[in-house]
């Protein structure tokens, strides 16, 4: 009876959205209230028809409801119960359903804190949201229903994938996903604004917000990734390029221009054209994510192997949207007309590089994700793209891109000098400086990308500090009556710039050893002593493990003792590596045990990995300097709106 109603409110929910597609845009043509009015509380009910329907799927799961094929395909009984509901969203129908939850979602929120918004705009917004919101239901509905029913069903499932089987994938999908989706909000908005043809400072100040929040989820989507592929995938590696981790770094890169631009709008009422185009770039991207993780066009851990029939849809749906506004764009863009002048040496100058050097980096990705398969479909070639690649093309543009960003975030609107905008930074200039020939000093025949990393990343949090002691009027009581929003600014860019120097140092000093071990024998690896004590069989909830034990030393003190681990889980017949690894803030200890050898002893690979916390540590930071900007009363969607209330700006000509 629970799967049936979330079956039926799903398609209540798609009755909704066609509601709120039509008689709020046809009301804001025709400028009828009443019309308009209905587009808040649809959105709401769209909401809660969803969040019916995704928490009786949820209820399947939990109470292993084996007449449903989907539990049948992802659970287990004998499967912990976070993994019980984490399978909700460890599979094709389910996380679509997440996602059209959150799209609602976004959509109920503009609609509950959107007062300050124009009635005609809002009303737009929520009609273009629930566009989306249509076509995805449909999605869902005609090719990905997650309500299927067996008719015979079976005893137990066939348990969820090991690989997901962990706490850092329990929760990575929805903050990626409240990333990807908050995106369709700037979407929304931009082609609003088209429809109007009207954008001026108060459609940045609405459409800032809503961005930087999509940012902020996406960014602790990505660490939260890129830290299980760290200890999971049993490897060391914190980032493969592989091209799903590439699909939710795109929009990311995007979303930083767009925020970055939608500043220059607010302030400057300029470069009004290229923002709305990176709002519909940045949520395209998110849909080709979309399309290249569930059309099976590539293999991926992370990847839902689906038929191409669904691929066809989702790129279909990008064609309509994305085709669509920029159709649209193409139309009004002209219209859009720059009011601000600005000096080549400017704030806005600055901020203008920082937005290409991001939308070039997005697509330096962009292609060396997509060029294989262009490659095998065009030419009949089969390419692999690597981490070489990236690594080469994509590096100079955020090398460019942290020595400018302490300049030009404490230049100056409209016209600057140089030579005055530098002052307040040279102490900031020689901290980086001493500190990256201390790093050179330290290391021997080795490469220069650790140097370098740490004056880039010195450059940038002391280049952030020095903006604050300058906004403060070099005084530390005026610190603390600064806005949130120049706080936050300061942590994200800190945070950029610590996990520069964690990425630089992890991959110019990482330390690597593979070696078959003998229990009892012990052996040196970058100045440590590993001891494999003992292997021993344990049992898990729903795997058999083969844990060994092995002490860590260094100068005869123990430093640590760990347990890593080779496991099988006998219902999926699927084995998995669960590293080990002692923690530290300057450095972890990785270690992995792998087979039996012939001879009596296992293959043990150790990895000592510096400042590898620093990468975390820093998209914590980032995500936090989001959150305090977020705070700020100047974000938020009313504010400013009585100023600008029912004039936006004047009609287009």
């Amino acid at each position: 009876m629970i799967v049936e109603l979330g079956h039926f409110t799903l398609i209540l929910a798609l009755m909704l959205a066609a509601v709120q597609v039509v008689i709020p845009l046809v009301g804001a043509h025709k400028d009828w209230r009443g019309w308009m009015a209905l587009a808040g509380p649809a959105a709401t009910a769209q909401f809660l028809c969803i969040a019916i329907s995704f928490a009786a799927l949820t209820w399947a799961f939990v109470t292993s409801d084996f007449s449903l094929r989907l539990v049948v395909e992802n659970s287990h009984t004998l499967k912990p119960m976070l993994y019980k509901v984490s399978g909700v969203w460890g599979n094709h129908e389910g996380s679509m359903l997440l996602w059209v939850l959150i799209l609602a979602g976004f959509g109920a929120t503009a609609a509950w804190f959107g007062g300050g918004l124009p009635e005609r705009l809002k009303a737009r917004v929520l009609s273009v949201q629930a566009m989306i919101g249509l076509a995805f239901l449909a999605f869902i509905l005609f090719t990905s229903n997650p309500f299927l029913r067996l008719a015979e069903p079976p005893f137990d499932g066939q348990d969820l994938n090991p690989l997901l089987q962990d706490p850092g994938l329990a929760f990575h999908p929805p903050f990626l996903y409240l990333g990807y989706v908050g995106l369709s909000m700037a979407f929304s908005f931009a082609v609003a604004a088209l429809i109007e043809g009207r954008v001026d400072a108060a459609w940045a100040r609405w459409v800032r917000p809503w961005t930087l929040a999509a940012w902020m989820f996406l960014t602790i989507g990505i660490a939260l990734g890129s830290w299980w592929a760290y200890y999971e995938l049993g490897w060391g590696g914190f980032w493969f390029w592989d091209p799903v981790e590439n699909a939710s770094f795109m929009p990311w890169l995007i979303a930083a221009a767009l925020l970055h631009s939608a500043i220059v709008v607010e302030k400057r009422e300029t470069l009004k054209a290229w923002t709305i185009l990176l709002a519909i770039l940045a949520f395209g991207f998110s849909l080709i994510g979309t399309f290249i993780v569930r059309s099976g066009i590539i293999t991926s851990v992370h990847a839902f192997a689906n038929d191409p029939e669904r691929g066809i849809f989702i790129l279909a749906i990008l064609a309509v949207f994305i085709g669509g506004a920029l159709t649209l764009y193409a139309a009004r863009a002209g219209a859009m007309e720059a009011k601000g002048v600005f000096a080549m040496v400017s704030r806005e100058s600055a901020l203008v590089l920082n937005n290409v050097l991001l939308a070039v980096a997005a697509f330096v990705v962009f292609v060396g994700t997509l060029w294989p398969l262009i490659a095998e479909l065009a030419f009949d070639r089969k390419l692999s793209v690597g981490a070489p690649f990236f690594n080469q093309a994509f590096t100079p543009f955020m090398i460019v891109l942290a020595i400018l960003l302490p300049l030009g975030a404490i230049m100056p609107w409209k016209r600057a000098r140089l030579e005055r905008s530098m002052r307040p930074l040279y102490p900031a200039l020689i901290l980086a400086l001493a500190l990256g020939a201390l790093a050179f000093a330290v290391q021997t025949e080795r490469t220069a990308l650790a140097p370098v990393g740490v004056a880039l990343g010195v450059w940038l949090i002391a280049g952030a500090a020095a903006e604050l002691w300058q906004r403060a009027g070099h005084q530390v009581a005026r610190l603390g009556r600064l806005p949130r929003a120049d706080w936050g600014k300061a942590a994200a860019h800190s945070g950029l710039g610590i996990v520069f120097i964690g990425i630089a140092c992890l991959m110019a000093w990482d330390v690597e050893d593979i070696r078959v071990a003998k229990v009892g024998e012990s052996f040196a690896v970058g100045g440590f002593d590993i001891a494999l004590d003992r292997v021993e069989k344990v049992e898990g909830p729903n795997y058999l493990s083969t844990m060994a034990t092995m002490i860590v030393s260094r100068e005869g003190r123990q430093v640590a003792v760990l347990h890593p681990e080779k496991r099988v889980y006998p219902v999926a017949a699927m084995p998995t590596t669960e590293a080990a690894i002692s923690n530290g803030v300057w450095r972890d200890i990785y270690l992995v045990i792998g087979d039996e050898q012939a001879d009596g002893g296992w293959a043990v690979r150790t990895y000592i990995k510096p400042f590898a916390n620093w990468i975390w540590g820093g998209a914590i930071l980032m995500a936090l300097g989001g959150i305090l900007s977020l705070s700020d009363r100047r974000y938020r969607v009313a504010a400013g709106a009585r100023k600008a209330r029912g004039a936006l700006a004047a009609p287009a000509e």
